[in-house]
């Protein structure tokens, strides 16, 4: 399938949305008093957890968390806005973009390990 640097970059995005279901899923675990969906939440941090760290094995760790931090933050984000209502000013959606040029950034100026 993929080799190298490249796998690792899938398994980084895999993981970030991952971090994405899980976040987006937090709300309804009333606390993690609901069995359901706090099982739910479980099993996404331990994939996105688990894809992290088989992408930690080509890229640097401080990029691969960086990367899947934004990941989450930013599809978060834009999952509050598309379904829970969430604020949708343009402050808010430059901060978004500002973090998206970071990820991107980081791509680019990331060497691989492998």
């Amino acid at each position: 399938m993929f080799t190298g640097s490249s796998a690792g970059w899938w398994f980084l995005l895999s993981a970030g949305l991952c971090e994405i279901c899980y976040a987006a899923a937090i709300p309804k675990t009333a606390g993690f008093t609901r069995l359901w969906p706090t099982l739910y939440c479980a099993v996404f941090i331990a994939l996105s957890l688990y894809l992290l760290a088989l992408a930690v094995r080509t890229l640097p760790v401080g990029t691969a968390y960086a990367v899947w931090v934004g990941i989450g933050a930013v599809g978060t984000a834009i999952y509050g806005i598309a379904f829970l209502g969430e604020a949708a000013n343009a402050g808010r959606i430059a901060c978004l973009l500002l973090i998206v040029a970071g990820v991107v950034g980081l791509k680019l100026f990331s060497p691989s390990m492998a």
